[in-house]
């Protein structure tokens, strides 16, 4: 700043400085002064948000209620600015209505973000072929499902340091609930694959690539056999792929690519594709690092972001045992934070379940532990910051 400038500065402020008074002045100046300096400081943490969020919550079936119970005991130990608008939706409960759906829908349109379990989906068929969990993603458009594959520090599988991206196209596909029998015995189920939706999820997935500085994106297909809709989806992902020159861009065909994970998944770094392939790879790449319980997932559309588990189980059998896995859900309450830009609180929970994993002292039984759901909690709530 120019001595000019600073002059003129203090001409300005005089007035305020006697009305307040010297000492006072000074000791707002200082305060100003740390603050900015504790924002320049690693060791300082950011400072907390003021406002409140309102976030979407709707628990699901089989374990779900006791994951959203562990987040919500350890964003209360934390004194997280977060406020859940809970809603119990569940068709295999008998809580699924259209005016309950219309409801949880009003609540997540409001509040723009959302964290949820499995709305596990009954295989009867009772007069409806979608289901309340296909439903919410149409409804609200949540196109791009994403799972990032991460290896957990302090806990070993046979492949170790694992760091890749999957992100899959949920609106279409396998799943477009359109299946009708043409001749009795004989059923026909229609696989939907249009140009806009599959340039959508390239254009999010090489957009995904660059912004986190990812270099390569592969397409996952069966184009060799499905000449015409994967055909599709390929020509889409090609020609969205040559606007991104710094990403290199390969594909791969769904079978070879489920044994080049297992036998070699470091050279993946990006991967795209369908519907169903993609539930597929979420979960063989969540057996990569230890299961269902461990994988954080996201999916966003234009305006909302619903926050869930990687590999989506409800677990059934583990209902009321007290034996769930909250790493899962816990992490992708961390990723909500921060998608609400609370870095602070996100990396205080992320650290802290990494922390007791990383111990060894306290896992639950898919981690070769004794530990339940609540004991797990608990030792997260003892690693937070005081």
């Amino acid at each position: 700043m120019s001595g000019t400038m600073a002059a003129s500065l203090r001409r300005s402020f005089s007035p305020f400085v006697k009305a307040l008074g010297a000492s006072r002045w000074q000791q707002l100046a200082s305060r100003q002064l740390s603050l900015s300096a504790g924002l320049c400081g690693p060791e300082t943490p950011p400072a907390r948000a003021d406002a409140t969020f309102k976030v979407t919550m709707i628990p699901g079936d089989g374990v779900g209620p006791e994951l959203m119970t562990a987040v919500k005991d350890v964003f209360k130990a934390g004194d997280i600015p977060v406020e859940f608008e809970e809603f119990h939706l569940s068709e295999v409960q008998n809580m699924a209505t259209e005016d309950k759906l219309d409801h949880v829908l009003t609540s997540m349109r409001n509040n723009k973000v959302a964290i949820k379990g499995k709305i596990h989906t009954p295989m009867e068929f009772k007069g409806e072929l979608a289901s309340y969990e296909m439903k919410l993603r149409r409804k609200l458009d949540l196109f791009a499902n994403v799972v990032h594959v991460n290896s957990l520090p302090g806990y070993s599988t046979r492949h170790n340091n694992l760091d890749l991206v999957i992100i899959r196209e949920q609106t279409e596909g396998e799943y477009s609930s359109l299946e009708h029998e043409s001749v009795p015995g004989v059923i026909e189920c229609l696989k939907i694959i249009t140009r806009e939706k599959s340039r959508r999820i390239a254009k999010f997935a090489f957009d995904y690539a660059t912004k986190k500085g990812r270099n390569k994106v592969t397409a996952v297909h069966k184009a060799n056999i499905m000449k015409l809709g994967d055909g599709l989806f390929l020509q889409s992902c090609a020609e969205v792929a040559q606007l991104y020159p710094k990403i290199k861009y390969e594909n791969i065909i769904i079978d070879n690519c489920c044994m080049q994970l297992v036998q070699n998944p470091y050279q993946f770094d990006v991967l795209v594709m369908p519907n169903l392939y993609g539930n597929i790879i979420d979960n063989l790449a969540a057996g990569l690092v230890g299961g269902a319980g461990v994988v954080p997932g996201e999916s966003y559309s234009a305006e909302y972001a619903v926050f869930e588990t990687g590999a989506r189980h409800p677990f059934a059998q583990a209902v009321g045992r007290n034996i769930a896995n909250p790493t899962a859900m816990l992490l992708s309450a961390a990723n909500m934070l921060r998608h609400l830009n609370l870095e602070y609180h996100s990396q205080m929970i992320s650290d802290a379940v990494k922390r007791v994993i990383k111990q060894g002292k306290v896992r639950t039984g898919d981690l070769g532990g004794y530990a339940t759901c609540d004991e797990f909690t608990r030792a997260v709530i003892a690693n937070l910051p005081v």
